[in-house]
């Protein structure tokens, strides 16, 4: 078939990590773009001989069109993606699907509605190494799954935010943008569904004022549990654990502790808007060249029956009843491939996509769970938030 003609809704951080693999796909070609920044714009339809739209209705009614990638705020996914499924376009809408399990049923029923695909992502659910686990317990070969242990320790609240992103009411914080990653981890390998999660929330710096960590215990259908940690505040750095590779599959410098909060220190709120700028399409901000690692989301230890797998970014570490070996794992020649990949054979129609509206939706009301587990001190079931909004 002919190549997807992909437009583009944001051209921010989102579509700067994902452009590589984007501009390399043999079944994508880069269309068209909206930005409310002009300047973008133009170097967009100047570097891919695309589309320039100042407005999102009219790179939805550009005919030339088959798809939209949105990644904008998260506050804007769920608009702009039913606008888009309704003019017609298949669409890939990054993480968070959307702040809300009501917005994110919408958008799961108007792509069925509609008859086109919806893929939320990238996320690290995406990861080879997490797609090699998932294989391996659902092998059987060692055993039921059990228990599924990750935490990963950031400066995630410490790094330049738009004001939206420190506000826990439009989606900010950590819960929606971070537990997102690992929920779609912990789910990709148990591959059943959550029964229940127990959660405590923090926000621990007022002037950052949104929740910036997490714990959770998460119980699934089979019998499964697995337990998500998540802190941003800038303090230890958990990959240490995994060799000293950043979430990006970049090599970390172990020396360069405490540097972001040392960065936002200096920076006024109005240097903090510019640095965010800064790492957005048409400000000459480096694309990411080629790790040397996978992407990875912190540590990750799953127990089955008969091995532990300890997954890092480029191996499978498995320890056995009796014997203990290592899988390797390659790292992409472009990272977040997996993805577009996921979106161009969905739209062909040749292989039924896993991180789908009802995929995105789920992850949602898992994030939704954690929030109001912690407000209530109970446990919630996800599947009872979204049984609420289809009888709605």
């Amino acid at each position: 078939m002919d190549a997807v003609k992909l437009g583009i809704a944001g051209l921010g951080r989102g579509f700067m990590l994902s452009l590589p693999a984007l501009r390399a796909h043999p079944a994508i070609r880069l269309a068209g773009a909206y930005d409310i920044r002009s300047d973008a714009r133009a170097r967009f339809a100047t570097e891919f001989d695309a589309a320039d739209h100042s407005t999102l209705d009219g790179l939805l009614a550009d005919q030339i069109i088959d798809a939209i990638y949105v990644a904008t705020p998260h506050e804007l996914h769920a608009e702009q993606t039913i606008a888009a499924l309704n003019a017609g376009k298949h669409v890939l809408v990054e993480k968070p699907m959307a702040t809300s399990v009501a917005e994110c049923a919408a958008m799961a029923r108007c792509a069925t509605s509609n008859g086109r695909v919806l893929i939320v992502g990238p996320s690290h659910g995406f990861d080879e190494q997490i797609i090699r686990a998932a294989q391996l317990v659902a092998s059987g070969e060692y055993g039921p799954v059990r228990l599924v242990t990750t935490f990963n320790f950031t400066d995630f609240m410490y790094r330049p935010r738009r004001p939206e992103e420190l506000d826990d009411a439009r989606g900010g914080g950590v819960i929606y943008s971070q537990a997102a990653h690992q929920i779609d981890v912990v789910r990709r390998i148990i591959g059943q569904d959550v029964t229940g999660i127990r959660a405590v929330t923090g926000n621990w710096d007022t002037s950052r004022p949104s929740d910036g960590a997490y714990a959770a215990l998460i119980t699934f259908a089979g019998g499964a549990a697995a337990s998500l940690t998540y802190s941003g505040y800038g303090h230890y750095d958990s990959d240490e654990l995994v060799g000293w590779i950043g979430e990006l599959g970049q090599v970390k410098d172990s020396a360069r502790y405490g540097d972001a909060r040392r960065k936002l220190a200096s920076l006024s709120r109005e240097d903090e808007m510019a640095a965010k700028l800064a790492r957005t399409y048409g400000m000459d901000s480096e694309l990411p060249n080629r790790p040397p690692h996978n992407e990875h989301f912190g540590f990750l230890l799953v127990s089955c029956e008969r091995a532990d797998f300890k997954v890092l970014p480029n191996s499978i570490e498995v320890f056995g009843d009796e014997v203990r070996e290592t899988i390797a794992i390659a790292p992409p020649t472009i990272p977040r491939t997996a993805v577009v990949e996921e979106f161009a054979s969905a739209i062909a129609g040749e292989k039924p996509p896993v991180h789908d509206g009802n995929w995105g939706l789920t992850t949602t009301a898992c994030c939704a769970a954690l929030a109001q587990s912690s407000q209530t001190g109970t446990v919630i079931d996800p599947r009872t938030m979204i049984q609420e909004q289809s009888e709605s």
